[in-house]
């Protein structure tokens, strides 16, 4: 007998919550160092499984690049496990003596986690990794086009847990996704946080939730390039960024902002370090295959320059390591302006600062407030004039921002889900990390009594009242009765 598949589907993430809520119980228990153990055991895991859940993710979805992937792998299991592996998140945490304060981390309990077909094992290497050193369980949801590589990572993360002494069901992925799934794995009572990486349609479904959740919203990622800037290395930086894993990360640059002191040098140095610019016929050809149905065209998506100028019916160099076009517009009526998740590239002139820093915010506006943007100068005046009023969480300087953004190549927190703060819709503007995941509570002792006023209380001796005592309700009325008498006296 056929079952229907969303009923299916809906009655797994209940078995799934049902699973994750008996473990989080068990691993909750655990002291800090056996948490630690833990948190290792999966990072070690998932050092050795890189490139193998890299080639899954490539041949499932038809994303990026293998070798990219990897390095994104590595980078959750890397950087992210070093930056949060000695973190206190068990017990007492903190304790502020002069102030009498402790701070205690009390898990959130089970973890929504919702994936990209775009960066499908590292985001489950990451949250796995950061909802588990919180002490918390983890569901994922994968996105259909990637459900293989997603379980298969997921499996890889429990596996090391549970050889380090964790419960089973402490990390599971659904699998079969459907969006009855992911709706019910939202809702459900035994689902506490949602942590959220998707397209604007999830994120948002997430917030709207009734569950607390943490979104990433889109990066539609300007960068302005000063006539101070380094030109050669801000080329480079670029290219580097926005081509790694053709354009996947949110975080990567979608337009460039030149000065125009400096543009001809600027196109130059793009040329020559391997951009291929688009005429104006080929402009039109590309600009037609980025949107379709009103939104990105999937089929675009971490494809190769080639690939792509192969679909829009164009020839390009076999060694273009991406696309660029010149435009002078903002808007869904030009293309170019949006979020492309692709190696493609566009440049805006602007005649001075103002001009710049109006397009940027134009550009944020049109789809990644809150989100990224970067700039490349070496005049520290500039870039504070710039960066102090941009409403974006990461302003990434003098690198690429999907380096800079994800906190690889700068001091920022590592991660991978990247929060938007309130101008993108997001409770938060961090990089999230295992702090998102637990409450606080205080344990705060008294340090003082409190005063209150006492109106029959006598006044301070510094005060005027205090040479004039004051005089009771039995004084008056004896001296009233003793002016009485007198009186009387004085009648007779």
């Amino acid at each position: 007998m056929m079952l229907d598949v969303d009923l299916q589907s809906v009655q797994e993430v209940r078995q799934c919550l049902a699973g994750a809520k008996a473990a989080q119980k068990q691993l909750q228990v655990l002291s800090q160092s056996q948490i630690d153990q833990i948190v290792q055991s999966m990072a070690e895991a998932a050092r050795a499984e890189a490139g193998r859940l890299a080639a899954l993710a490539v041949e499932e979805t038809g994303y990026g690049r293998v070798a990219d992937k990897t390095v994104k792998n590595l980078f959750a299991a890397n950087d992210v496990y070093q930056s949060i592996k000695d973190k206190k998140t068990v017990g007492i945490i903190r304790r502020d003596e002069q102030k009498r304060v402790w701070e205690i981390a009390q898990p959130v309990g089970v973890i929504a986690g919702i994936v990209p077909s775009t960066n499908p094992t590292s985001t489950v290497i990451f949250k796995a990794l950061i909802s588990v050193k919180a002490g918390n369980a983890i569901v994922f949801s994968p996105h259909p086009h990637a459900g293989k590589c997603t379980k298969e990572a997921a499996a890889v993360m429990q596996a090391a847990a549970e050889r380090a002494g964790a419960p089973a069901g402490l990390i599971t992925c659904l699998t079969v996704p459907t969006l009855a799934a992911s709706q019910e794995l939202m809702k459900h009572s035994s689902t506490d946080v949602i942590l959220a990486t998707g397209g604007t349609a999830m994120v948002k479904a997430a917030y709207s939730s009734g569950k607390p959740a943490y979104g990433v919203g889109p990066g539609n990622v300007p960068v302005y390039i000063h006539a101070s800037a380094d030109i050669a290395s801000a080329i480079r930086q670029t290219i580097q960024s926005k081509t790694f894993d053709f354009g996947t990360i949110c975080a990567s640059e979608q337009a460039l902002v030149v000065d125009k002191s400096i543009k001809r040098k600027v196109v130059a140095e793009l040329k020559q370090q391997g951009a291929y610019f688009l005429d104006d016929h080929e402009k039109k050809r590309v600009a037609g295959i980025i949107l379709i149905g009103g939104g990105l065209n999937p089929a675009i998506v971490g494809k190769s320059p080639q690939a792509i100028a192969e679909l829009a019916g164009i020839l390009v160099p076999e060694d273009a390591k991406l696309l660029i076009a010149e435009e002078s517009e903002i808007g869904l009526d030009h293309p170019f302006s949006i979020e492309k998740l692709a190696p493609i590239l566009t440049l805006y002139t602007a005649s001075d600062m103002a001009e710049a820093s109006r397009i940027c915010t134009s550009l944020l506006a049109l789809g990644g407030l809150g989100h990224t943007i970067g700039m490349h100068g070496q005049d520290t005046q500039a870039i504070e004039r710039f960066v102090v009023d941009k409403p974006a969480s990461r302003i990434v300087v003098n690198t690429g921002t999907t380096f800079g953004g994800i906190g690889a190549t700068t001091g920022i927190v590592p991660s991978l889900t990247l929060g938007c703060g309130s101008h993108g819709n997001n409770v938060t503007s961090d990089n999230i990390g295992p702090e998102h995941l637990f409450n606080i509570n205080r344990v705060a002792f008294g340090l003082r009594e409190m005063e209150l006023g006492n109106p029959t209380a006598a006044a301070p001796a510094s005060s005027p009242a205090a040479a004039q005592p004051a005089i009771s309700r039995d004084e008056i009325a004896a001296i009233i009765k003793s002016v009485l008498l007198e009186l009387q006296s004085t009648n007779r």
